[in-house]
């Protein structure tokens, strides 16, 4: 638009553009209003009047120098010389003569080749519109001839903001979930969304409803989608059953039911690493969070774009998505897959041996090769003991005055356990301290540094969960903490280091390990040592 309104309003016009785009972004309306701004009376001019002779033809399509001509049904070399034969003749009516060519890739190599002389010198009073979907079709010499403009597809808030004012100005009622569908379902092209538009209002009777449109399209209500997930989270595989089989009685596109429940995921995961820039305030959605881990999130999104990708390779398509459904089932975080099936506690004698194993002093190894096979863990069993909780270390008393002590920090870790905060709700307690627990006040100290996290939904979750796990109502107060207060992700973290340098102590002193530094003149890796697991 800036390139096209500084060659008006400077007159260096060049004689041959081309636009290129998907279908129904506006490639031929533009190339009419160009053709409008060469030709106003007013002109040429980047503010067309719209109201001289030339403008309104124009809009009518009657202007007798303006020639569109449809390269799709006109491709032969016999058309393409009738065009030239015709353009050295001067303007009828107005100040140039305008060829807009839609579809010009359609046009046979000999008809291109005719038409590239008069690309390259045309005269004067001839200006050449070119519009085209697919510009990789088009010979070299005549890209080179032109000034290209690629035009982007339409985002859906392009899209809707269109169709809400054009049912604005029809006085059409309608939903915004109805209109986000089809904005959607438009795929970046206005005149496709438009279509669906209309087709959308007489299936509904005047009106644009989200049942209706989802019905028309062979869509599935994002409420239900919500359910989906709901049910995977619960770990309920017989309930998850039985809502695939009722989304399935509505006949769905399944490829689209996964788009919309990686889209949720993507919410999601949005409101447990960046609160602020979810722009959530949905109490449900924010429950959601914090019960499911950022990484589990982070799984099921992989799972769901895959088993997307996968669709066509399935038997069926509902194959296909119940299957994609199952496998994030099985790998589902395993407090919820412990909540649905409750796991056999240990044997007595199970747990006395792990007890001794654990006391037993360390042997020197039995040979080389088995003493490098037990410093070397298989990755399998560094990932999996990575991501469990070691216990703390214990911290000493501190005296100074209203700030937490190693006690306070201890109760305020075990009531986030009890409380079973996960996610950002998780995350915002453990970075907290506790300052105190009055009868309805929970006094909590927050860094600057996490101040961020602090946000409405989060606080208001925070005293839900609580309050459920203290009996009563209470109200959360978040205080400015400026050091002095250690929170539990901070103790975790100084338990955390202590662990580790301790085992990287423990492997240099090992008595292997030092005659091998000895001999050969190696070193410890510390990146690669990793405490051993309780």
């Amino acid at each position: 638009m800036r390139a096209l309104t500084h060659a008006l309003d400077s007159g260096r016009l060049h004689h041959a553009l081309l636009f290129t785009g998907t279908r129904g972004v506006g490639k031929t309306t533009i190339a009419r209003i160009f053709a409008k701004s060469l030709n106003c009376e007013k002109g040429p001019t980047s503010q067309p009047c719209g109201e001289c002779s030339a403008c309104v033809e124009i809009d009518a399509g009657r202007f007798v120098d303006l020639l569109e001509i449809d390269a799709a049904s006109n491709t032969g070399i016999d058309n393409v010389r009738e065009l030239i034969d015709n353009a050295m003749y001067a303007p009828t009516r107005g100040r140039y003569k305008v060829y807009l060519i839609d579809e010009v890739h359609m046009l046979s190599k000999a008809a291109f080749n005719a038409l590239l002389k008069t690309l390259e010198e045309p005269p004067p009073h001839v200006k050449f519109l070119l519009a085209t979907t697919d510009p990789q079709k088009l010979l070299v010499t005549v890209l080179s001839r032109c000034i290209k403009f690629n035009l982007k597809r339409l985002t859906p808030e392009q899209i809707i903001g269109q169709m809400q004012h054009i049912l604005g100005a029809e006085g059409i009622a309608y939903d915004e979930e109805g209109i986000e569908v089809l904005a959607r379902a438009a795929d970046g092209s206005l005149r496709d969304g438009l279509s669906l538009l209309d087709q959308a209002i007489a299936h509904g009777g005047g009106a644009l409803h989200a049942n209706e449109v989802h019905a028309m399209l062979g869509t599935v209500e994002r409420a239900k989608v919500r359910v989906l997930l709901e049910t995977l989270a619960s770990g309920d595989g017989a309930a998850l059953l039985d809502e695939i089989e009722h989304i399935g009685s509505f006949a769905p596109d399944f490829g689209q039911v996964l788009d919309e429940l990686a889209g949720l995921l993507h919410r999601v995961q949005l409101m447990q690493l960046i609160p602020a820039a979810s722009g959530a305030d949905d109490a449900d959605l924010i429950g959601l969070a914090g019960r499911l881990a950022a990484e589990d999130v982070q799984l099921w999104y992989q799972m769901v774009v895959t088993g997307r990708r996968d669709l066509p390779l399935a038997p069926t398509p509902r194959v296909g998505f119940e299957m994609a459904l199952l496998r994030m089932l099985a790998f589902a975080p395993a407090a919820i897959a412990a909540a649905a099936t409750p796991r056999p506690a240990p044997s007595p004698a199970a747990v006395a041996a792990s007890r001794t194993a654990a006391a037993a002093p360390a042997r020197p190894p039995a040979s080389p090769a088995a003493q490098g096979a037990q410093q070397r863990p298989s990755r399998a069993a560094t990932v999996a003991g990575s991501s469990a909780q070691p216990p703390a270390a214990p911290l000493p008393a501190t005296s100074v005055a209203d700030t937490p002590s190693a006690h306070t920090t201890g109760e305020w870790a075990d009531l986030i356990e009890r409380a079973e905060l996960r996610g950002p709700v998780g995350q915002l307690a453990r970075q907290a301290s506790l300052i105190a627990i009055e009868e309805k006040i929970v006094r909590l100290a927050l860094k600057p540094a996490h101040a961020h996290l602090a946000v409405a939904p989060m606080l208001a979750l925070l005293e839900q969960r609580l309050g459920a796990a203290l009996g009563r109502d209470i109200k959360v107060k978040i205080e400015r903490d400026t050091g002095g207060a250690e929170s539990p992700a901070e103790r975790r973290v100084r338990a955390d280091n202590v662990r580790q340098q301790a085992a990287e102590d423990s492997v240099r002193a090992d008595p292997f390990v030092q005659s091998v530094i000895d001999t050969f003149g190696a070193r410890v890796i510390p990146e690669s040592v990793r405490p051993a697991q309780s």
